[in-house]
Formats: C-alpha cells, sequence, structure tokens
C-alpha cells in the first residue's frame, strides 16, 4: 500500500476483501452493505461458479457432484486475480481445499465472520439451496469441522452473535477502514 495523502489509499495488486464463514452467516449480505456504504464492487463466488456452469449451486452437487462443484469454485477464485477491489463474500466450503485458502491470502485479506450455528440455521430460508448443508446434524457435524478452517484461515475474525446486520456492517466498515483495507 502506498499513501498519497491521509484521506486516500493506493493499493497496490490485488487487494480484494474474502469474507468466510459458516452457512447463513451473513456474508453475501455485509459483502454488498459494505460494498455501497464504500462504493466498493462485491461478488459471490457460488454466484460465480453458477453463472460459469449454468446451473444453481444445488444443481450442480445432485448432477455432478461435490468434487467438480469444489474444482470449478477453484477456478472462479483464481479468476478474481484479473480484477481489483472487491468484496468477494465466499461459499461456506472454500476453506475445504488448501490451495483456496492459499489464493485468497495471495489476493488480499480474509475476514471470517464468526457466528453461531443456531443463528446462521435460523437465517437461511431456503435449505433446499443449500446442498452441503444436509439434516440438523450434518450441519453440526459440518460446522465443527469447518469452524476450526476459518479460523486458520481468517486475518480478520469479526464475531457477528447477537447483532444486527446493520451494526456488523457499520463495525467492520470501521475496521477494515482504519486498517486501510477499505
Amino acid at each position: 500500500m502506498d499513501r498519497q495523502d491521509e484521506t486516500y489509499v493506493v493499493h497496490e495488486g490485488c487487494d480484494h476483501i474474502f469474507f468466510v464463514g459458516f452457512l447463513g452467516v451473513g456474508k453475501s449480505t455485509l459483502a454488498r452493505n459494505l460494498g455501497r456504504l464504500f462504493n466498493r464492487c462485491y461478488v459471490d463466488t457460488d454466484r460465480l461458479v453458477e453463472r460459469a456452469l449454468g446451473k444453481t449451486v444445488a444443481e450442480v452437487f445432485s448432477e455432478d457432484g461435490e468434487d467438480y462443484f469444489r474444482d470449478a469454485e477453484t477456478a472462479q477464485l483464481a479468476l478474481l486475480r484479473t480484477r481489483k477491489s472487491l468484496l468477494v463474500s465466499c461459499g461456506g466450503g472454500i476453506v475445504e481445499r488448501e490451495e483456496n485458502c492459499g489464493l485468497m491470502h495471495d489476493m488480499g485479506v480474509v475476514v471470517f465472520l464468526d457466528g453461531d450455528l443456531s443463528d446462521s440455521l435460523r437465517q437461511i430460508r431456503r435449505p433446499e439451496k443449500r446442498p452441503d448443508l444436509g439434516t440438523a446434524a450434518h450441519a453440526a457435524e459440518l460446522y465443527r469441522h469447518r469452524r476450526p478452517l476459518y479460523e486458520r484461515t481468517a486475518d480478520i475474525t469479526i464475531d457477528v452473535r447477537n447483532r444486527t446486520f446493520e451494526q456488523v456492517a457499520l463495525d467492520s466498515g470501521k475496521l477494515l477502514w482504519e486498517r486501510g483495507l477499505l
């Protein structure tokens, strides 16, 4: 980073902010809200995969399998190298591959939105669109498996428990701005 003056930060190379966390924690909502607040583009890795494959995530899981989806997810993530200053909402399983974690670190900063499983499950309005969620018992196991992966990958952790999306967006924006990331 190179500072031109006290109010503007010029970023060199990729300077994306990647939001990771469990399904339903609010990654897409936060990326969208911060994008609007700070006039930055935001993308969702699941939507990028859907556009690239011409299928929904659920269809890809059902017809082609999770490995095929993860390959497409990694390919779409790698394509973000050609873009600049994105706020990226990542699918809940992006941390399943070490390669993805390395790509995110190469291109920017990883922010873990840390919430409770019960809050995540409450926020998921269309569970049929979340093919890796499964039953409540499977979701709990998946959460236990992925939480350490999120923690290990994160450069910054933001606790979203007992907070509104607006509070999370404002506090996150302030934190990221103060660190020269927005």
